[in-house]
């Protein structure tokens, strides 16, 4: 999607949100580098809007930990640390792991777990093919629908905020980590124990399958250099 689209799309929100939700993609897909400065006239002129919106988005950004504003030197895009994705890690294992209990404590009917079950199947079909960029989206949406199912707005909010985080650090490392046949596994079988009704194999199969995940990504970040000590 281009910048026009996006915009388009988003005619309901305000400029603001149009311009945090832009920026936000242009630094998770690494347009914007890790480490390169941006003056705010030159995000306006790319956004194709004034400096207020880009400015009052710029601000909330840095509050997420995504960019830096550096005082007549407009922004400069924030490198993701091996130490940031381990405090991420620690977050997202212990908030996500209590979302998996809290699903399974809801007695859900078989129609809440349509979207989460289709993007296990979207992702099987993208390991077959060895598609990762889907797999990836997939992967997302899945986690994405454990927060939901758990209908808590404070995790929800905290773990979209490091989601992001998570989503420039994966694109880097997406290629250099084996084949994830293991992460569709989990999800099976945490599906399995939230439709069940097993909060404590609900909440042990998602946290083992994050501290998994985390140590794997930092090893190949670690392994190959790819951001900051």
């Amino acid at each position: 999607m281009n910048l026009e689209d996006a915009k388009m799309s988003a005619r309901s929100k305000s400029n603001t949100e149009i311009a945090i939700e832009t920026i936000k993609r242009l630094i998770v897909e690494n347009e914007l580098q890790p480490g390169s400065n941006h003056l705010e006239s030159e995000l306006s002129l790319k956004l194709g809007m004034s400096r207020t919106p880009v400015r009052e988005a710029t601000l909330i950004l840095e509050a997420q930990g995504l960019l830096e504003i550096v005082p007549r030197h407009g922004v400069k895009i924030l490198p993701v640390s091996i130490s940031d994705m381990r405090e991420v890690y620690q977050v997202l294992t212990a908030l996500e792991g209590t979302a998996a209990e809290l699903a399974a404590q809801k007695s859900l009917n078989a129609e809440a777990f349509v979207e989460a079950e289709k993007a296990i199947l979207m992702m099987d079909e993208a390991l077959a093919t060895d598609d990762r960029e889907t797999w990836a989206i997939a992967d997302e949406k899945f986690h994405n629908e454990l927060i939901r199912l758990a209908d808590n707005s404070r995790i929800k909010s905290i773990v979209n905020v490091f989601n992001d985080q998570v989503r420039r650090a994966r694109a880097l490392t997406l290629y250099l980590r084996p084949s994830p046949t293991k992460s569709n596994e989990d999800h099976r079988l945490l599906l399995d124990a939230i439709k069940a009704g097993d909060a404590l194999t609900a909440k042990t199969i998602h946290t083992e399958h994050r501290v998994r995940a985390g140590a794997m990504l930092i090893s190949i970040l670690e392994k190959h250099k790819l951001i900051m000590v």
